[in-house]
């Protein structure tokens, strides 16, 4: 149910992806309350982007998830930044955050949807 996506214009080591990926995936599942096997993680690397007028590493965010608690939204924002500024290196006021709660009915998966 919960997806993380990340647009950067980093490029980490491809050796350092399936750390960071897994990293996250524990982040989102463990501030979500979910359950690690429906977390999706995507990482699209050394995208061209700028921002501020600057290429300066930044980062894209997007979650998705089903009961998205907007209460928590501050507290999700605050562990996305650190955990993509430490894998990334990107600094908090270089990352931008849309956070959407999906509708279970539609949210489709193994053939069916969530509602």
């Amino acid at each position: 149910m919960p997806y993380l996506r990340i647009q950067t214009n980093v490029r980490p080591e491809p050796s350092a992806l399936p750390g960071l990926l897994a990293a996250l995936s524990t982040e989102v599942a463990a501030a979500l309350g979910k359950d690690e096997r429906y977390v999706m993680v995507a990482l699209e690397a050394g995208t061209p982007m700028l921002f501020a007028g600057s290429d300066a590493p930044l980062a894209y965010l997007e979650l998705k998830s089903l009961g998205l608690p907007a209460a928590q939204t501050g507290a999700l924002s605050r562990t996305l930044c650190r955990a993509v500024g430490d894998g990334l290196g990107v600094a908090p006021e270089r990352i931008y955050i849309e956070f959407a709660d999906a509708p279970a009915h539609l949210w489709g998966w193994n053939g069916a949807t969530f509602g």
